[in-house]
């Protein structure tokens, strides 16, 4: 599907909008729930399971029950709301296509999302728009990955270099660092050598992202810029603002700023960054949804992500995003194993940690790396607030006597 077939997608809707259908029933979708009163607007999610998240906050009278790639039940959600918006991107293109040709309207719209969907894709595009990334080459299978021996900016290829699957990868699956040829093949068997695409290993100093929103009428507004540390490739916290030099802050807003404005964005987009010592920056990766890093921005911020992106697709203007507070921290509370406990013990001692605030999901099981909740911290300082990060983590990962 080309641009130009998805193109009607990106039509404005003539009447005011009051009630959103959002493909994706989860904690993504739960806080855009609990956004949405405020606004004066009501939520109807697409989602498989009745025990999923959003649910508990929307009500079982506003589901659509089905999968979130089915475009016949996302058939059925636009028969309930004004317009649709997405909690994740796993999402059949091709079939909202045919949707958005009989009137539909996504926001973001289709044509906006194609070029991000497929990292290979996102990587083309990102490099046609001007914007910095690794050196990177499409793997297509196990003969090829035998003999490529140069990315396709002509740079000789290199190791260490980072495999990725083309879709669906997620909080650290379907990515991993390959040392050397062998490695890449090892894992391109495993992986079955469905499309994966292979990238130049960046030696960052901090991992970054830069969330920013686009309205219907080009306005954009960027939250600070915040440092994002991971603990086996899964979020662990997030730092606002990233304790960085200005002139890296506005390299990255300036890459925000390009990209929804190129792409024609209407919402929230989570952009990854890498930035090394010397203060060079490239982008990892781009969602076009509301995102991980930008939770803090519900404590710690003027107007939250989830409240903006009503805003954005509502056709609403923008809200203030600076910090209302010196700076923050938000904790992700992943699971360390397999259990059906509810934690309230641990939860109630994390909340008793001055200024602090606890977002439980709600999820019915935990298995390891599972997004079970996050808690967001505001502090003074930077000193003051690593201390509260240090006393949160230990009382959830089980440092804590």
């Amino acid at each position: 599907m080309t641009l130009v077939e998805v193109a009607a997608a990106a039509e404005p809707i003539q009447r005011p909008v009051r009630t959103i259908g959002v493909i994706g029933g989860g904690q993504l979708a739960w806080m855009m729930a609990e956004a949405a009163p405020k606004l004066g607007l009501s939520l109807v999610v697409q989602t498989p399971k009745l025990d999923d998240p959003a649910v508990a906050r929307v009500g079982s009278a506003a589901v659509v029950q089905g999968a979130v790639g089915d475009a016949a039940v996302t058939r059925q959600l636009l028969d309930r709301v004004d317009l649709v918006t997405f909690e994740n991107e796993f999402v059949d293109l091709a079939a909202l296509g045919e949707l958005a040709r009989s009137g539909a309207c996504f926001r973001p719209s289709l044509k906006s999302l194609e070029p991000l969907l497929d990292k290979y894709d996102q990587r083309c595009f990102l490099q046609q728009i001007g914007l910095p990334v690794p050196a990177f080459a499409a793997i297509t299978d196990r003969a090829q990955a035998m003999q490529i021996d140069r990315w396709e900016n002509g740079q000789p290829l290199t190791f260490p270099a980072v495999l990725k699957t083309r879709r669906h990868g997620y909080d650290g699956q379907g990515t991993r660092v390959v040392a050397d040829r062998a490695e890449l093949l090892a894992v391109g068997d495993q992986w079955r050598w469905q499309p994966l695409i292979l990238e130049a290993f960046v030696p960052f100093e901090r991992e970054l992202a830069a969330v920013a929103a686009r309205s219907v009428t080009g306005e954009v507004a960027i939250y600070p810029i915040v440092e994002t540390q991971q603990v086996n490739q899964v979020c662990r916290r997030v730092i606002a603002p990233a304790p960085i030099p200005p002139t890296v802050v506005t390299h990255c807003q300036d890459i925000a700023q390009r990209l929804l404005s190129q792409i024609g964005a209407i919402g929230i987009f989570g952009i990854e960054l890498f930035v090394t010592a010397e203060g060079q920056v490239s982008v990892n990766e781009v969602a076009p949804r509301t995102h991980n890093s930008g939770h803090f921005s519900i404590d710690a911020c003027h107007t939250s992500q989830f409240e903006q992106h009503l805003r954005a697709v509502a056709g609403l203007p923008l809200g203030p995003v600076d910090l209302h507070c010196a700076c923050a921290a938000m904790v992700n509370l992943l699971g360390f194993e397999v259990a059906t406990s509810d934690y309230q013990e641990q939860r109630d001692r994390l909340a008793a940690v001055p200024r602090s605030r606890v977002h439980w999901y709600g999820k019915t099981s935990a298995t390891p790396g599972r997004k079970l909740g996050h808690v967001t911290v505001l502090a003074d300082n930077f000193a003051e607030l690593q201390r509260a990060i240090d006393r949160l983590e230990s009382i959830w990962y089980g440092l804590d006597p």
